[in-house]
């Protein structure tokens, strides 16, 4: 049996396989690698995953862990000695980017452009093997174009300054209950700012036919393809495919903006967890 993990900042799916066939699945608390410890990352797959498993942590003999944050040998070194110390179990423990799992989710074993467009972003270009090019997402406060961490922070922005119809500004305000002193609170005092500035975007496609709000969209995903996908090599010879909530979610708007700069949409799907299990499989 087989275990594999698509890790995000705000979930974990983990798929566990029998021959190929999903014998179960559980969903756990995201978290990125990168900012938490081996001891940190023990304890919380101990606490959330281990108790959902039970007999079958007993059985698997391989995890594959892909997950926000993975991107150094010893952030992947501290995940693999946190995992193997809840499942001893599996012979082989291995740790890789959550962006090698679109990659392999949406091109399998052919080349193309992959894209992560949830509450952040980020882009590669994949040869059929691995990523070969790589624009760094820089992050919500530095990059991360088109995600729905930077969409979140534009619109409240615009919002608090007035940018928008005042019957949009009040409508949103009232529905989430927020106010300018709640927000500011949220955003620079608070943990996890990225996930709250997302958390607004269900409002924004609800509203997706406001002129403003479609402009602002359209605008934050042509910056995506113009400052990430345009740096990569012959970018118009590639599918550019995307997994992600913001991605599935804003299709339409997406692939106007990938018209506008040239770039060809491949798929988009909501989550890499289905490839995953063809790719394993």
């Amino acid at each position: 049996m087989i275990l594999i993990a698509d890790c995000g900042s705000t979930k974990i799916d983990w798929c566990a396989l029998k021959n190929g066939k999903l014998e179960k699945q559980i969903f756990t608390m995201g978290m990125n690698a990168v900012m938490l410890s081996e001891e940190e990352i023990r304890e919380r797959i101990a606490a959330e995953l281990i108790p959902e498993l039970g007999n079958f942590a007993e059985q698997i003999s391989a995890v594959f862990f892909y997950g926000a944050g993975c991107i150094s040998e010893e952030v992947c070194s501290n995940v693999a000695h946190a995992i193997k110390a809840n499942i001893s179990s599996a012979e082989t423990v291995e740790v890789y980017t959550d962006l090698l799992a679109a990659a392999r989710s949406l091109c399998g074993h052919e080349p193309g452009i992959a894209c992560i467009m949830g509450t952040g972003s980020n882009s590669c270009l994949y040869d059929g093997q691995a990523i070969v090019q790589n624009v760094s997402p820089l992050g919500y406060v530095l990059g991360d174009e088109g995600s729905g961490a930077v969409l979140g922070k534009l619109f409240l922005g615009d919002v608090l300054k007035k940018q928008l119809p005042a019957e949009v500004c009040d409508r949103f305000l009232s529905e989430y209950d927020l106010d300018l002193l709640t927000i500011i609170r949220r955003v620079y005092k608070e943990p996890f700012a990225n996930r709250f500035l997302a958390s607004v975007t269900p409002f924004l496609s609800k509203n997706i036919n406001v002129p403003e709000i479609h402009e602002l969209v359209y605008n934050a995903f042509r910056a995506f393809f113009r400052r990430n996908i345009r740096q990569y090599t012959q970018y118009e010879s590639h599918n550019v495919n995307f997994i992600g909530s913001i991605a599935y979610y804003f299709a339409d708007v997406l692939r106007e903006a990938a018209e506008a700069e040239g770039c060809k949409i491949g798929s988009i799907v909501k989550s890499p967890m289905k490839g995953l299990i063809a790719f394993h499989s």
